[in-house]
């Protein structure tokens, strides 16, 4: 089993038809296959023992995806966003990699020792010289991706995706050649970043085009959106918010199916003024992580518009949860002497599956004697089955002897009209050990008493989760997935950060 048999299938089954780029100029799935060939035979030349990427989104991006599978090493895309230390140390520990990197990293992978070409000396490179006919690449149980998380609260790990379980995720995700060949997919995240490698394949496998977006603005998401006649994209919560909050745009997106949405917790208003703004848009939210090679569960269309319709207050709040296991994945909720929890009450969220990797790269794997993953998410199930992700275990603030859940008190927070974005955090207390701080960011247009809104915290929640202070700033510190930098928010509010009027 083996990633590149996707792109050999898609070759095969609809070969003429552009699946990466825009309609005008993009690839087709023999192009993209021929590629992958030379750039693996790139690879091979150089004598490298990966792929590394340090770049924005772009055709180059599958090329070396594949290139990487079908030369038997894996592709290590690399947060180009990163500081120049940290990138330094994750650079120093791939010095047998084949480098591709956008012009102005180049004199950094330089001083790493490493040679590197342009994202376009790259594709120049796969496309020189006999590209003949693919062999037979195996590899089942190798690494085909070694991706490093955000670091937003340590030092960022390498999880190890092996072959076996990109291939199960996307068989178990998508039928083949599903897609009309009118279909096109927009996808708005870095390279580094789980759901661009799994929107690779899954969309790649279904037979649909897919555009990467370098970078992110309302406007020219749009525009996009519209000249391409996009179908079904990606955002993260951050552009959804940005997108329904701008002024003067034209939001209208006639061809748009199917917007899914994940990485980072959805504010109630925003959701709830994209379902009314585009009714005709079916709404997916995706529940995953980079250890499960993506998604592991799904609130899907009829969930959303059901949820939204309901007078029943059980029924509407699935719309805020993560929606239902896909087949492939068994999920347990377990307190922390490893019990299995029934509906309705919090714990860790556990996951098992062949699409779940629970690796990391010099650490072995972490999938406990029954094959489980530890997801280190609080969340729980109500009766129905809809999976509420709680947060972070790192993120729990202990105040005395109680462990507090910031997300309860962030979902009351970010339900407020006034609020637009929210966070809650624990600093430290000599007292109590943490106390309770809470940075909200106004609606627009909504000037917020922070007083009356700790008091309405209150009469929603008991008084020792209610915030000892609440704070205004004008946007959050957050990853370019959407992942608030909480690590920052502590940093800014223990610095004293003024309060923004």
């Amino acid at each position: 089993m083996n990633v590149t048999m996707l792109l050999d299938m898609a070759a095969e089954g609809f070969g003429d038809r552009v699946v990466v780029g825009r309609r005008q100029d993009g690839l087709t799935a023999v192009r993209l296959r021929e590629l992958s060939i030379g750039g693996a035979r790139a690879v091979a030349a150089a004598g490298a023992d990966s792929i590394l990427y340090l770049g924005v989104n772009g055709p180059a991006f599958p090329v070396a995806m594949f290139a990487a599978a079908r030369a038997g090493v894996p592709l290590v895309p690399v947060n180009y966003r990163l500081g120049r230390e940290q990138l330094g140390r994750l650079l120093a520990g791939h010095p047998g990699a084949y480098a591709i990197a956008d012009e102005g990293q180049l004199e950094m992978l330089g001083a790493a020792g490493l040679a590197a070409r342009t994202p376009e000396e790259f594709m120049a490179a796969a496309a020189d010289g006999d590209l003949g006919e693919p062999g037979e690449p195996g590899w089942t149980d190798a690494p085909a991706v070694l991706i490093y998380t955000s670091g937003t609260t340590s030092a960022p790990k390498g999880v190890v995706l092996r072959h076996q379980n990109l291939v199960s995720y996307v068989l178990g995700s998508v039928e083949f050649a599903a897609a009309g060949e009118e279909e096109a997919a927009l996808m708005s995240v870095p390279p580094y970043h789980i759901a661009a490698v799994s929107n690779v394949l899954t969309n790649l496998y279904a037979g649909r085009r897919f555009i990467a977006l370098p970078s992110f603005s309302p406007a020219g998401w749009l525009e996009v959106v519209r000249e391409q006649a996009v179908t079904n994209a990606m955002v993260v919560p951050t552009m959804l918010a940005r997108i329904m909050d701008a002024d003067g745009l034209d939001r209208s997106v006639p061809s748009l199916r199917t917007l899914a949405y994940g990485g980072a917790k959805m504010p109630p208003r925003v959701i709830e003024r994209a379902l009314a703004e585009w009714p005709h848009v079916d709404f997916v939210n995706a529940y995953g992580l980079t250890e499960t090679s993506s998604t592991i569960s799904v609130l899907g269309p009829e969930d959303h518009r059901t949820a939204f319709a309901s007078t029943d207050p059980e029924v509407r709040a699935r719309l805020y949860s993560a929606g239902r296991t896909v087949p492939a994945i068994e999920l347990e909720v377990r307190d922390e002497e490893g019990r299995v929890l029934p509906a309705g009450e919090s714990g860790r969220i556990w996951v098992r599956g062949e699409q779940v990797s629970g690796e990391y790269a010099g650490q072995g794997s972490a999938v406990d004697e029954r094959g489980f993953f530890d997801t280190r998410d609080r969340g729980r199930l109500d009766a129905g089955g809809y999976l509420f992700v709680e947060g972070r275990i790192d993120d729990t603030i202990i105040r005395g002897a109680e462990n507090i859940a910031p997300a309860e008190i962030e979902d009351v927070l970010l339900r407020h009209p006034d609020v637009a974005d929210a966070v809650v955090v624990g600093v430290p207390d000599e007292e109590w050990g943490q106390r309770i701080e809470a940075v909200i960011v106004p609606a627009p247009g909504a000037g917020v008493d922070t007083e009356a809104l700790r008091e309405h915290v209150r009469s929603l929640l008991r008084g020792s989760k209610t915030p000892d202070r609440i704070v205004v700033w004008p946007e959050l510190p957050r990853t370019p997935t959407g992942k608030i930098l909480r690590h920052d928010v502590v940093t800014g509010l223990t610095a004293g950060r003024q309060t923004v009027s």
